[in-house]
């Protein structure tokens, strides 16, 4: 396939508005020089994959030089490749290869901290305390009698304090793991030098960004630094109002983003951004203006579980919330951080997910039939509504949580920081299996974290053709998509509480096309109509439980 018999994509600077993002974890995606760690060329020989997939934009997590402590999201240099992934020739190439297919790159920015590998922070340790160096980053005097007590009681995301002493007797901040020192956005230097940063990858051929922790940049830095309790940071982050927490969701960080979005409108078509911003919907607004971003990630939608009211609500809030800002809404159902919904969905009600991983996936047995199939129905709930859709890599395979993974082999520092307590990322990022058999599974050499045995029947090559399959369920939802999908973002639901029925999600696009979910697992009746799709199969008796149908009238 070239750009010229590529599938209709969204165009024009409004392009993001209804697109369907595919997110890349690097390091898992694909390998082409057998080191068993995904690379930027593999990511350039999987462009045709990703087309024939139909998605309008990719996004690449982090694929700069790092020490790999937080999984590239400790950033040594941010314009530079990680050599082990290739070079900025092979990102230009792959930049080339994706818009030749009509397809969009977006990068991930992480501004809240580097790499204590880099050059700022190596000059920082070396200037010593008071200087200009030091001022880029957040050092303090410990408390106590001899400053042996953390300056505050701030507490990192992986757990444990989040601060770390130096030989020195100071005290630097991180939010995340000591390897990730915070940067002072109180720094004009820090303002500045993330300015050139957008400008040296926008020149590139970059068409957007999604900004990491993107509500955590700017804190209160004044003396002495308050207190926030013990309550764990999801709680925190809950219940920011007003946007003076010490270091959580901040007024101040708007006025970094308005600048960028000034350099974002040097170019033609503007550059897009999309905020990574555990904040509530009413905060959301104010990252997903026009002014800021431009678009924030909607967390509801994800953390919601199987349930139509539930659902129901969360869109029509996050729907309204998106309005207000003028922005589109964002729907996503996987991620790097998160367990695969093909796992998440089958996990019981009165079951914990992450105790469910901690265990191994052993307490209690998943019915992974039912969590695949419950899986695809809410894609095809996703795909339909509107705004833009992110996806992440391997759930067009159906791939479930890789719960399983040996202590020995864990990568993530959540496992370490949290002292056993939370088992962490990895299982998400195990490399993607493209091939039936293989050292890998087709990724390319043995991969840096380990891929079970039924990978080789979920590969691309076992499900590409196969009527039914995962992988073509995504294909003809996304070629329909595009086909459906106008400039109209309106949806209309279909009787008072979205179908006259509390099981039953109903809702209909422009042009009569009609999205229906039965969360139960009963069949319900289907309206009459040309069936376009379904994610699972019909028997002539209605919608069967735990399935989407997406139909037209008219």
């Amino acid at each position: 396939m070239t750009d010229s018999t590529a599938p209709h994509r969204q165009a024009g600077p409004d392009w993001w508005r209804q697109a369907a993002v595919y997110q890349i974890y690097p390091r898992s995606f694909a390998d082409s020089d057998g080191d068993g760690l995904g690379d930027i060329r593999g990511i350039t020989s999987r462009v045709p994959y990703l087309a024939e997939l139909g998605v309008d934009a990719v996004w690449l997590s982090p694929f700069y030089p790092s020490a790999l402590a937080d999984g590239g999201y400790d950033v040594a240099d941010y314009r530079d490749v990680d050599p082990r992934l290739g070079t900025l020739d092979d990102f230009d190439e792959m930049v080339a290869e994706a818009h030749r297919f009509g397809i969009k790159v977006i990068i991930d920015i992480v501004p809240n901290h580097t790499s204590n590998d880099h050059e700022w922070f190596q000059a920082a340790l070396s200037a010593g305390p008071g200087s200009p160096e030091r001022d880029r980053y957040v050092f303090r005097q410990g408390k106590g009698e001899n400053g042996e007590l953390p300056p505050s009681d701030w507490q990192s995301n992986f757990g444990g304090p989040a601060w770390t002493r130096l030989p020195d007797g100071w005290w630097y901040l991180h939010l995340f793991a000591p390897e990730q020192p915070d940067l002072n956005w109180d720094n004009p230097e820090v303002r500045a030098d993330f300015v050139r940063t957008l400008r040296f990858w926008s020149d590139r051929g970059v068409d957007g960004y999604r900004i990491d922790v993107a509500n955590a940049l700017v804190k209160d830095l004044s003396e002495p630094l308050r207190d926030v309790g013990d309550a764990p940071i999801e709680q925190q982050m809950e219940a920011v109002e007003d946007g003076q927490h010490p270091f959580l969701d901040r007024d101040e960080v708007h006025e970094i983003y308005r600048e960028w979005r000034g350099v974002f409108n040097e170019y033609d078509p503007p550059r897009v951004g999309v905020a990574e911003a555990w904040v509530k919907n009413e905060r959301m607004v104010l990252y997903a203006r026009p002014e800021g971003l431009g678009q924030a990630f909607n967390f509801d939608y994800l953390k919601t579980g199987w349930s139509a009211a539930e659902l129901r609500s969360v869109i029509d809030v996050s729907l309204r919330t998106a309005q207000s800002a003028g922005a589109s809404a964002t729907w996503v159902l996987s991620n790097h951080d998160v367990i695969r919904h093909a796992s998440r969905l089958a996990v019981p009600e009165d079951a914990d997910a992450e105790a469910w991983l901690l265990s191994g996936g052993t307490r209690p047995r998943l019915d992974a039939e039912r969590g695949l199939r419950r899986a695809r129905a809410a894609t095809l709930l996703e795909l339909a509504l509107p705004g833009s859709a992110y996806m992440y890599q391997g759930e067009e395979l159906g791939l479930p949580e890789v719960a399983d993974i040996a202590e020995a082999d864990l990568q993530d520092p959540v496992w370490e920081r949290s002292s056993h307590t939370r088992k962490g990322r990895d299982g998400c990022r195990v490399p993607l299996p493209w091939k039936r058999e293989g050292v890998s599974f087709g990724f390319g050499g043995t991969p840096w974290l380990p891929q079970p045995p039924y990978f080789g029947e979920l590969s691309v090559e076992a499900q590409e053709g196969q009527e039914g399959s995962t992988l073509e369920l995504y294909r003809e939802a996304l070629r329909l998509r595009h086909k459906l999908v106008g400039s109209d973002e309106s949806m209309q639901w279909v009787g008072d509480s979205g179908s006259g029925d509390e099981d039953v999600l109903h809702f209909v696009r422009p042009d009569g096309w009609h999205c229906i979910t039965n969360f139960s697992t009963e069949t319900k009746p289907l309206p009459e109509g040309e069936v376009l799709l379904s994610s699972g199969a019909l028997d002539g008796e209605g919608l069967p439980g735990e399935t989407t149908v997406w139909l037209r009238q008219g």
